[in-house]
């Protein structure tokens, strides 16, 4: 009886165990998900390549082919044909959190008149960011001096075909090598990417304050004294309740020029001059009518054709131009009136030419989306341009000027 009894228990208790079996049935462990593991990017994958081309003639409607213009564009006048312009690729990006780089090689720098489409180095600088916002930073390298707006806006979105003579005088291609530090608020440097991807014709992010120090001699060429120039710059685009841009910046630098080329003709006994300048610059961005002048004074060596000396002269000049942005369906076309006016010597150039220049432009820009642009002006133009050659040298006339402008 007792046997049965426990029995009877044992079946009872394997029935309860067998009912709460079934009711939860023991789970196989759950497998652990495998998260895949994202490869750091290698540096070569942050670069990023673009560029862009220029094809130009100049020769259409021309009345004088001795008129030139040596430092803005060589295919003017006598034996110009077809000219590339220039040739650009630009490599650039985030390498680190603190580092960027931009390196813009140009295969369409002209080493002679009869040499031309060598390959040359036009920027390889290197941005070391000191904040987590990078608001402030130091660049090192082969970059842009800044000074001016027009100096500092790429000819990739420049309106007209060359920059004005007495603001681009100053620093011959823009860059040289050096240090530089900039400091802008993250908000302006979104303002001035903006002001360049909108088609504006921004300058770029150049900084709010800029100081800097560097060689003097102009990019891809040696040092020749001991002592750099210094530059620094301040710029800040308001923008009004409209939405209107308007930019206005200040500009100052200073240093001592050796000048590389004289005529044997040239009595100068001195190669190293003072080189000083300062600037104002006014931009009311084509919004759509737009409007933009700069002017800049200063001394610096110039060529004296009553002495037949290059001595060290007051300068003056600078521009101003007029512009109406208009959208046509995806394209955008830009007529614009500029006229220019300069009275001082060009460092770089043989004596340090002695220049009158006054020139005025009428023009217009077709840019077809974001792959190409055809520019069209009509150009009329009194230059007085003399070194220990050509001591008695002023030239007139007109021009139609054509380029063919190719974005990749």
């Amino acid at each position: 009886m007792t046997t049965f009894k426990g029995l009877s228990c044992l079946m009872a208790i394997c029935a309860i165990s067998l009912t709460t079996f079934c009711q939860n049935p023991i789970s196989e462990p759950k497998k652990e998900e495998k998260k895949e593991v994202q490869p750091s990017k290698k540096w070569y994958d942050k670069i990023s390549l673009r560029g862009y081309a220029q094809i130009r003639y100049n020769r259409l409607l021309e009345t004088n082919e001795k008129l030139k213009c040596e430092q803005c564009d060589k295919s003017w006048g006598e034996n110009g044909g077809f000219f590339m312009r220039r040739g650009r690729l630009v490599f650039s990006g985030d390498i680190s959190d603190r580092l960027y780089i931009y390196i813009q090689p140009d295969f369409a720098s002209n080493v002679s008149n009869s040499f031309q489409h060598s390959f040359q180095i036009r920027d390889a600088y290197f941005d070391l960011a000191l904040d987590t916002k990078k608001e402030y930073r130091l660049r090192f390298g082969q970059s842009k001096v800044p000074y001016g707006f027009e100096n500092m806006q790429s000819s990739q979105n420049r309106l007209a075909l060359d920059r004005a003579d007495g603001t681009n005088s100053p620093v011959s291609n823009e860059r040289d090598l050096g240090v530089f530090f900039y400091y802008a608020p993250a908000e302006i440097r979104e303002r001035f990417k903006y002001l360049v991807n909108s088609g504006l014709k921004g300058s770029g992010d150049y900084g709010v304050f800029a100081f800097g120090a560097y060689n003097g001699q102009n990019a891809n060429k040696a040092e020749l004294n001991n002592e750099p120039h210094i530059v620094s710059r301040i710029t800040y685009p308001f923008k009004l309740k409209s939405g209107q841009i308007i930019e206005t910046s200040v500009q100052a630098y200073t240093g001592k020029f050796v000048i590389e080329k004289t005529a044997t003709k040239n009595k100068a006994t001195e190669t190293q001059y003072i080189d000083r300048r300062m600037a104002g610059s006014l931009v009311i961005y084509p919004q759509p009518f737009g409007f933009q002048a700069e002017y800049n004074i200063g001394e610096g060596p110039e060529f004296n054709p009553t002495t037949m000396k290059t001595e060290i002269k007051s300068l003056n000049g600078g521009y101003a131009q007029l512009m109406y942005r208009k959208k046509v369906g995806e394209n955008h076309i830009t007529p614009f009136v500029k006229y220019q006016y300069y009275n001082g010597g060009k460092k770089h150039e043989i004596d340090a030419r002695r220049y009158i220049v006054k020139d005025l432009e009428i023009g217009a820009e077709w840019q077809l989306k974001d792959f190409f642009e055809l520019t069209a002006i009509y150009t009329t133009s009194d230059r007085t341009f003399e070194d220990a050659a050509l001591p008695i040298n002023n030239q007139t006339g007109n021009l139609l000027r054509l380029q063919a402008q190719f974005n990749f």
